[in-house]
């Protein structure tokens, strides 16, 4: 299988560092040209699925405005210019719940959609995370922390309180792979 071959970009929208919107002329492997391609250029962002020593999870149930309820997801955010993902993860941890972890394992990274891009989510896992600080929210990111069991966080998924997909892939990647 070959790579398309772009012809030509045109960029229709910029809003940094949010979004960035691109139509494309792009070349298919078997020759056929298509005019109108759109690539949706987003930001890089990090999942954290932190774990305590007593093998709870520190989960946060807020506000999404993309899916119009509240959820309940990993703590993350979107990774700042020039900072790596493991440090945007630990940052992030840090700021939404207060806690901190010693030992940090990556479990992947994945292009939201395959066809238009929507961004890079880099999901890790913290083990033996600890409260240290005071989370932080601000008037955009009403947020609660909630420590849960696993079985808990299976039956939350199960009633659909876990509404974003990054936040499920994060955390069934966790349990698949092990939190241990």
């Amino acid at each position: 299988m070959r790579p398309w071959k772009v012809l030509t970009a045109s960029l229709l929208l910029t809003a940094p560092p949010w979004v960035s919107v691109f139509r494309e002329k792009v070349e298919l492997p078997s020759g056929r040209v298509l005019d109108d391609f759109y690539r949706v250029v987003m930001p890089d962002f990090v999942a954290v699925v932190a774990v305590t020593p007593g093998r709870e999870l520190v989960l946060v149930r807020g506000y999404k405005h993309g899916l119009g309820r509240v959820s309940v997801s990993p703590p993350g955010g979107l990774v700042e210019l020039g900072e790596s993902p493991l440090r945007a993860a630990q940052r992030e941890l840090l700021e939404e719940t207060g806690y901190a972890a010693p030992d940090w394992r990556c479990l992947g990274q994945f292009v939201v959609d395959g066809n238009r891009h929507c961004g890079r989510a880099h999901f890790f896992l913290a083990r033996n995370a600890s409260q240290v600080a005071e989370g932080k929210t601000d008037d955009a990111e009403e947020a609660q922390v909630e420590l849960m069991s696993v079985p808990r966080v299976v039956r939350a998924v199960r009633r659909g309180e876990v509404g974003l997909l990054g936040s499920l892939s994060a955390i069934s990647l966790a349990l698949v792979l092990g939190l241990d």
